[in-house]
């Protein structure tokens, strides 16, 4: 069995390869982290680095040491931070946030039962947009996000909320005054386009290239934000697909909301970054789970069709 010391310097070496900075992260003197390193390569039967006067190099069998343990040796410090968790119970702050007005009451229901369960740990909210959903869980600033699906690149919790998607035509438009359509007129109106920040597999859920049938979509003009697209959209500039809550949340006298009969339910939940998984989150996203119940929705005074849980998973 490997030292935890030796596994330590090996790793930071590798990192590192200056055995210099080596020594100065893990507070010890150069030669020390030298004599781990020759023991660890004598116990190995061979070379883990290639040392000249100017360059620290890991050998081959060194990068495929270095591959092999550093999954290793994050899975069991995650494995630790887990247990600390559990140990210390819930407690701290978490920041969520939610991506749409109407996934609002969704997160305050989970945020209220969360608190009943752990009221040592704060929950701040708050709101994020379309430009910067997802920088805010990737630097940290939120923890959790309710957010539209697919959110790729994220840990994705069951789905909380389901809904049927609708057509944003202009009040004007030749397609205003129809009872329901089909995903194949996007064949032939402009669609609007969500922000270039927002991630290629949830464009081609809302804003698909192709009908079912193949036929190809022409693309319209690009919204920075979801109000500024059902703007582009009053204006008679495109079409866009949207779920059908934007008519309690978003009515407009310029824009009619048209159901589509053959296309997929969106489908929202809470997404985190995977490295951003704690013992709090996987609460809070029991909770949420726990809070979008039909009987659980009721008795909080909401409507409990727009509440459908899934499975939880990791």
């Amino acid at each position: 069995m490997l030292e935890r010391l030796e596994i330590e310097t090996f790793l930071t070496l590798a990192e590192e390869l200056h055995f210099g900075r080596t020594a100065e992260r893990l507070r010890v003197t150069t030669g020390r982290v030298s004599q781990v390193i020759k023991a660890l390569e004598r116990r190995i039967g061979g070379l883990l680095f290639e040392r000249t006067s100017r360059s620290v190099r890991l050998t081959p069998i060194g990068r495929q040491l270095a591959d092999d343990l550093a999954p290793l040796v994050a899975g069991i410090e995650a494995a630790l931070r887990r247990a600390a968790d559990a140990g210390r119970g819930v407690t701290g702050e978490l920041r969520a946030a939610f991506l749409g007005e109407w996934t609002a009451p969704a997160l305050l229901r989970a945020v209220a039962l969360f608190g009943e369960r752990h009221p040592d740990c704060r929950v701040d909210v708050r709101e994020v947009q379309l430009s910067n959903s997802r920088a805010s869980l990737v630097d940290g600033s939120v923890d959790v996000l309710l957010a539209s699906f697919p959110f790729d690149g994220m840990a994705c919790g069951p789905a909380l909320l389901r809904e049927g998607r609708v057509l944003a035509v202009a009040a004007g438009h030749p397609l205003a005054g129809e009872e329901r359509l089909s995903l194949e007129v996007l064949a032939e109106h402009p669609v609007v386009q969500y922000p270039q920040v927002t991630s290629a597999a949830f464009k081609r859920d809302r804003t698909p290239d192709h009908t079912p049938s193949g036929r190809p979509v022409p693309k319209g003009p690009v919204g920075e934000s979801f109000s500024e697209m059902l703007t582009l959209v009053a204006m008679g500039r495109g079409v866009l697909p949207v779920g059908e809550h934007s008519r309690q949340y978003y009515p407009r006298p310029d824009i009619a909301y048209v159901p589509l009969h053959d296309a997929r339910p969106i489908e929202r939940g809470l997404v985190w970054r995977e490295g951003n998984t704690s013992e709090r989150l996987r609460e809070f996203v029991r909770a949420a789970t726990d809070a979008a119940t039909p009987s659980h929705a009721q008795a909080y005074g909401s409507d409990p069709s727009t509440a459908s849980p899934g499975r939880l998973g990791a």
